[in-house]
């Protein structure tokens, strides 16, 4: 039975039925953030199953945070279900931020007069990521491409020729939204709604998409999965390979996710201004540029002649957008 969000009476458990099914599944949110939400769920449940969302009270909250924090961190092995160490904040956190998030949707429904999380300050600080993002130098490219593999080789020109996000946009690319003979490919899935639409190549990102199809006859996609027993038709994991090339290369490991911010800083090191490098990330508003589709696109192959492909030999530091 539908729930009436209008009731006053409503527990956790039927708000969270309600949270899962409209506001947490896709295409709301993610598959990974539906299931994270989902394991959070299952902590929260057997806290707040029936209680009735205006009885729920911040001292209630502490207590739910402290005891998941001090539970400890248990996993399934031949002997049982053994404790493994303490459980990171982070983790508790998830929670905690799940939880805030479907009584703040009581609360804008009206069932809720005040989120009691506001009134909450989780007990232990989490700890915030420092890791700068890698700028990779051209010869450390140079020494990439030498021990890559073809495929994994064209996926890095393209990726630093182009700055496309490489899990979301590029992998899944077929060979019939590459147009080699207007050096443009379409973009149809993207993070963002910005990101969706024609992007122009480089000359070498051009050669790199067309070393690419060729190699790869009989196949739709431009980087088909090489197994047959793939759950899709093209490759959808790096991390190994990207690993593997890393060490024979003798380059310090990075994410291959980090050639967006190489993209972005040769742009910038070209000239090209900090706005426009957000604009070519594909990150910012789509309604800026979209009324002009023709010119923005003439103004993307213009910038694109500008990457300066030594940025990070330079001794001089560059400004650059962040990507997401």
């Amino acid at each position: 039975m539908p729930i009436m969000l209008s009731g006053k009476n409503l527990t956790f458990d039927e708000w969270a039925d309600w949270f899962e099914e409209k506001r947490s599944k896709p295409p709301f949110r993610s598959r990974n953030t539906h299931q994270q939400n989902l394991n959070s769920l299952k902590f929260l449940r057997p806290a707040f199953g029936q209680t009735v969302l205006s009885e729920i009270t911040p001292q209630a909250i502490e207590n739910f945070l402290a005891n998941r924090l001090s539970s400890g961190r248990w996993v399934r092995t031949e002997f049982g279900k053994q404790r493994r160490g303490e459980l990171k904040s982070s983790t508790v956190h998830l929670d905690f931020r799940v939880l805030n998030l479907i009584l703040n949707l009581a609360v804008k429904q009206k069932t809720l007069a005040a989120n009691p999380c506001a009134a909450v300050e989780f007990p232990v600080p989490i700890r915030r990521s420092i890791r700068k993002p890698h700028y990779m130098t051209a010869s450390e490219q140079v020494r990439i491409e030498l021990v890559a593999p073809p495929y994994l080789k064209h996926l890095v020109i393209i990726l630093t020729e182009m700055g496309l996000r490489p899990h979301k946009e590029l992998l899944p690319i077929k060979k019939s939204e590459v147009d080699l003979e207007n050096s443009v490919i379409h973009i149809p899935d993207s993070k963002t709604t910005s990101g969706i639409g024609d992007m122009p190549m480089t000359e070498l990102a051009r050669a790199a998409f067309k070393a690419q199809i060729e190699s790869t006859p009989g196949s739709e996609y431009v980087f088909p999965s090489p197994s047959t027993r793939a759950t899709k038709p093209y490759i959808t994991s790096l991390r190994k390979i990207w690993a593997k090339t890393l060490h024979r290369a003798k380059v310090s490991y990075f994410p291959i996710y980090h050639l967006r911010h190489t993209f972005a800083t040769r742009l910038s090191a070209g000239g090209v201004a900090d706005n426009f490098v957000t604009q070519m990330l594909r990150q910012g508003d789509s309604q800026v540029f979209k009324r002009y589709s023709q010119a923005k696109l003439n103004m993307m192959r213009e910038a694109l002649t500008r990457i300066d492909r030594q940025a990070n030999e330079h001794d001089r530091t560059f400004s650059t957008a962040r990507p997401n």
